[in-house]
């Protein structure tokens, strides 16, 4: 079975990291486009680029932490491991290719499913009855 490499937009991974980020930012949507080339990253974001790269460059060994869900996930991020904040805690979310172009707070879940299980201690005679069958 042959594996297929993978692309973005024609692109592969390896042509991507050597693209600067405007470059870059013609091939992603409209959205992403504007986050990565009018409005700048921010002090925040800016910080987290500079964690990205020292990480790269093997330079920065601490996992990378960040509240920065809005940042778009960049070609060089793929292959680390980054903490994203969800509300309550650091979600560690590894960076694939499959996920450039993304945000990084699609891939960190801010809500849990219910899981609704026995009337706990001080519950009304209503929602103590469980039938038996």
């Amino acid at each position: 079975m042959v594996r297929k490499e993978f692309t973005y937009r024609g692109y592969t991974i390896d042509e991507l990291k050597k693209m600067s980020i405007e470059s870059f930012a013609r091939l992603v949507p409209a959205k992403e486009r504007r986050y990565l080339l009018r409005r700048n990253f921010g002090p925040e974001g800016k910080r987290l680029l500079e964690k990205v790269k020292l990480a790269v460059e093997g330079k920065y060994n601490k996992p990378i932490r960040t509240h920065v869900r809005e940042m778009v996930i960049l070609p060089i991020m793929v292959g680390l491991t980054l903490h994203v904040y969800n509300g309550k805690e650091y979600v560690p979310i590894e960076i694939k290719p499959e996920m450039v172009g993304r945000r990084l707070g699609e891939f960190a879940i801010t809500i849990k499913e219910v899981r609704h299980g026995q009337p706990g201690v001080g519950a009304t005679r209503s929602s103590a009855y469980i039938p038996t069958k």
